[in-house]
């Protein structure tokens, strides 16, 4: 009776095998999103499906086969204004699997057509596509370029509150006074303007987190962020490069690498915390964890395309293993070392405008702060699941006054550290 119960038991496992009697996927929803130099297609879905993206010719069409998948509703059409995509027509195959054709506008490079799965809320099948059309290259804002935001955040509908592990023991430290006015002050001289990449966190189809009253978190760091890149660029001697100008997704390492194209001084990513607990509070400014820095080293000792890239101003491509490793961790420890100053300062600036989480720079592996030559923060401006802090957030003049504090922050490091030839120093190999 026992071999009995085996034979159907395995018997359920090949069927389970075989698509037909798989459970099916099912797309929920298709939406469109476009940044400066890549249009992409979010597919809301079950779980993530195996999949296929291929272009074909004469006409020009976009190609996504899906194995075991079904469509729920009739699927999205792009608008008749979207620079790409003309009509989504959808197939059914062998009973169980999904054809999705879009028609384009114009040709587009397959060369450099990526696909990655964002599952960060529910499962997404995310497709994106760099235009032949679009140009691609990384230039400095004008000042001209960057536009104080006008008006208060706009509200979305009421979602779950993303958890972020916090220390609850960590007390907050007391208001301080009221900060002062932001001054155009004389910079260290250089032989070029200092370059500062200002990332608003998340965006696109990563909203990041919400407050109770349904604030998102990328509509209030592109926010601070636009501020704050108005701030730099009135300061003589300094510039900014905003790594997403709209409401789009960037990639967390494509982040770092439009900083490293910049030839960026300094990286910050601008963040509002969350917790289960709405009573938590406060501002924390965190740097690369040591360990976040070995695993980053040795991903760049193993990667020949990164390889081939300048660290600190040398190519470790022509390196022996041994001295690419120390140039390597040369270059990491003076980045390390210039993040935790310039974080330093502006941790010191966000006393003025209200309490902080953490009375010191914090620690942790984040991606977006791992580059090996750039000195790099992340700011948690403050916790938008706490109802008083939202209110703050959402308020354009206390934008103002983050973006004010970060600013002082990295003014006082570049004219004080750089003077001392703090910065990270390119190695002359």
């Amino acid at each position: 009776m026992e071999s009995y119960w085996k034979v159907l038991f395995i018997i359920g496992l090949q069927l389970l095998a075989v698509p037909g009697y798989a459970e099916q996927i099912n797309i929920s929803a298709l939406r469109y999103w476009n940044t400066p130099d890549q249009t992409q297609m979010l597919f809301d879905v079950t779980s993530s499906p195996q999949h296929r993206v291929f272009l074909m010719n004469n006409p020009s069409r976009l190609v996504i086969d899906m194995r075991n998948t079904n469509v729920k509703l009739a699927l999205s059409q792009p608008a008749p204004s979207h620079p790409l995509f003309s009509q989504v027509r959808v197939a059914t195959k062998n009973k169980t699997d999904i054809r999705i054709v879009v028609d384009l506008k114009r040709d587009i490079s397959s060369k450099n057509m990526s696909l990655r799965t964002n599952s960060m809320n529910g499962h997404r099948l995310v497709i994106e596509l760099l235009d032949k059309a679009q140009n691609t290259s990384v230039k400095v804002v004008e000042k001209s370029e960057i536009k104080a935001s006008a008006g208060p955040a706009k509200m979305a509908d009421s979602q779950s509150i993303e958890e972020k592990p916090v220390k609850e023991s960590q007390k907050a430290v007391t208001r301080k006074t009221a900060t002062s006015p932001v001054e155009v002050t004389k910079v260290a001289k250089r032989d070029k303007d200092i370059v500062v990449a200002v990332d608003a966190g998340h965006g696109g189809d990563d909203p990041g987190a919400h407050g109770q009253n349904g604030t998102e978190e990328k509509k209030i760091t592109l926010a601070i962020a636009r501020k704050l890149a108005d701030l730099i660029n009135q300061q003589p001697g300094m510039k900014a490069v905003l790594v997403r100008k709209g409401d789009y997704y960037v990639d967390l390492r494509k982040r770092m690498q439009i900083a490293r194209a910049a030839k960026a001084d300094l990286f910050i990513s601008i963040h509002a915390d969350a917790f289960q607990n709405s009573t938590v509070k406060g501002a924390s400014v965190f740097t690369l964890s040591n360990k976040g820095a070995t695993s980053e080293a040795a991903r760049w000792l193993a990667n020949s395309e990164n390889a081939s890239d300048l660290v600190g101003g040398v190519s470790l491509n022509d390196k022996e293993d041994v001295l690419a490793s120390v140039l390597l961790d040369l270059s990491q420890t003076a980045t390390q070392d210039a993040s935790v100053n310039v974080a330093r300062k502006v941790l010191k600036n966000f006393e003025h405008i209200g309490e902080l989480h953490y009375a010191s720079v914090q620690k942790a592996g984040f991606l977006v702060l791992k580059s090996p030559d750039v000195p790099s923060i992340l700011v948690e401006t403050a916790f938008i699941s706490n109802p008083s802090e939202e209110l703050k957030l959402v308020n354009t003049a206390h934008q103002a006054k983050i973006a004010g504090a970060i600013f002082n922050g990295v003014r006082s490091y570049f004219s004080k550290d750089i003077a001392a030839e703090s910065k990270v120093a390119a190695l002359d190999m």
